[in-house]
């Protein structure tokens, strides 16, 4: 016969309102006794039924995880199975579950998004990216349904519950670094421009120009959109006719591409050419060279991400708020100050 909250309330000494309350835990039991009413549930074997519970609260206690793109090509991303782990070792503490969209186009992850909704399925959602002109957001607002972005949004910023680096700042401590090496022909490639994360880092990108009054030439940056030939797009930066000394890249998976670029024309990292990206993902410490990258700890956007959803889920909050994770560069080999014989080939 299975277990009852009665039993373990019996053997605790306890009403079983405080077995449920120390099930929640709740901030109104003493740790003593919660911790006395844990080694009783131990004892006795006692196992919580969710699907019991689910029906009691009417909460699924699963949160839905919206992907900026597919499910594979995101898991091919650095970013989001990183975002994911912060994400995930929250819930598995708070016994909360997640369900990712499934969708391959933009069309079928807002379909996703609408059913998870619809459904009942899920009591929040994250959404692990930006973009303006996209549906999911105006649609969570308008459903009123608890929601946390992990990104800065356009507008409504009074509306959104956000976790977000300070990504302006993050890339005009970048390419400002490279300056203080020496670097005055800084090329940038960047990201799709519907992006929030990529218009923030590419304005950090020209204000670091500007303070420093170096100019901004519009040949030294590109910010493609899409599938691009990273191998086109580095060999039009190298044959200008004074090609850019160092590169301030928008994340470690196309610094990668670039290094590889490098090696099959034999352009050496960083002697010939620096390179500083976004995200300290571990193919940035494992790359030949190792790539000095802006630490904008992945990890604990998805941590606090989840953290925020579910304390919004339990006690909704008239203002949402905003929290910035800070970023560190971690100076690695790709990086290098300039060299005399190319400090001569500079620009007047």
């Amino acid at each position: 016969m299975a277990v009852t909250i009665k039993d373990v309330a019996k053997k605790a000494n306890v009403s079983p309102s405080t077995v449920s309350r120390v099930i929640s835990d709740s901030p109104r039991i003493s740790e003593q006794t919660k911790r006395n009413v844990r080694r009783v549930m131990e004892e006795l074997g006692y196992h919580l039924n969710y699907n019991a519970r689910v029906l009691a609260q009417q909460k699924t206690r699963t949160i839905g995880i919206v992907m900026k793109k597919s499910a594979s090509d995101s898991l091919h991303d650095p970013f989001f199975p990183e975002v994911l782990r912060g994400i995930s070792a929250y819930c598995n503490k708070q016994d909360y579950s997640i369900t990712l969209t499934t969708g391959e186009s933009e069309e079928e992850i807002f379909k996703d998004v609408v059913d998870m909704v619809r459904g009942k399925r899920v009591d929040g959602m994250i959404v692990t990216y930006s973009k303006r002109d996209d549906e999911v957001v105006p649609y969570l607002i308008e459903s009123n349904i608890p929601f946390v972005l992990v990104g800065s949004p356009d507008e409504m910023l009074d509306k959104i519950i956000y976790i977000d680096n300070d990504n302006i700042r993050a890339a005009e401590d970048a390419t400002d670094y490279l300056i203080q090496l020496g670097h005055k022909q800084i090329g940038y490639i960047g990201g799709d421009l519907n992006y929030e994360v990529s218009i923030a880092r590419f304005r950090g990108y020209q204000d670091a120009l500007m303070k420093k009054q170096l100019p901004f030439r519009n040949e030294y940056a590109v910010n493609p959109a899409g599938d691009v030939d990273m191998y086109e797009i580095v060999l039009d930066f190298m044959n200008l006719s004074h090609p850019p000394t160092a590169f301030v890249v928008t994340d470690d998976l196309v610094a990668m591409k670039v290094l590889q670029v490098c090696h099959k024309e034999g352009i050496k990292v960083p002697n010939d050419l620096s390179i500083i990206s976004f995200n300290n993902a571990m193919i940035a410490q494992v790359s030949s060279p190792a790539l000095t990258s802006v630490d904008t700890q992945v990890f604990q956007l998805g941590h606090e991400a989840a953290k925020s959803l579910v304390e919004e889920i339990n006690d909704p909050a008239d203002y949402k708020k905003s929290i910035i994770i800070p970023t560190i560069i971690k100076k690695r080999e790709s990086c290098q100050a300039i060299t005399a014989s190319s400090a001569n080939s500079e620009l007047a």
